[in-house]
């Protein structure tokens, strides 16, 4: 089992910064890991993922040149820097973590095992 739980979230104006970090726990193994989110009303969307050895890393077309997915094996931890954010970022962005995805699948939220709770992005025009 791998248990997960992001922070970082809040409210930032349009063009500002963000930080979410996603915490892993447990005896569990993940392979890859991913960022998703959530605007209300829209269907579940892929951001980012990344490898266990960071050698291989994905970014939605939305996001990319602005967001940078990394993560830190000491602290079991991923990040999602967001840069130069946009009103249609807002949304629950959520972390999981799958132990095998194929990687041409790894934008596909039903490959992911386990997720966390979420946390709000906030962005003001």
């Amino acid at each position: 089992q791998v248990q997960l739980a992001e922070s970082g979230g809040g409210l930032e104006q349009a063009g500002g910064s963000l930080r979410l970090s996603c915490s892993a726990s447990g005896d569990g193994f993940a392979s890859i890991m991913g960022w998703f989110r959530q605007a209300p009303g829209k269907e579940l969307e892929f951001v980012a993922a990344i490898s266990w050895k960071g050698s291989n890393i994905y970014y939605a077309d939305s996001v990319k040149g602005r967001f940078t997915i990394s993560r830190d094996y000491a602290k079991n931890t991923v990040y999602l820097q967001m840069n130069k954010l946009k009103p249609d970022d807002a949304a629950v962005y959520s972390c999981a973590a799958a132990s095998t995805v194929d990687q041409w699948r790894v934008s596909e939220p039903q490959q992911y095992e386990y997720w966390g709770q979420g946390t709000q992005v906030t962005v003001s025009s």
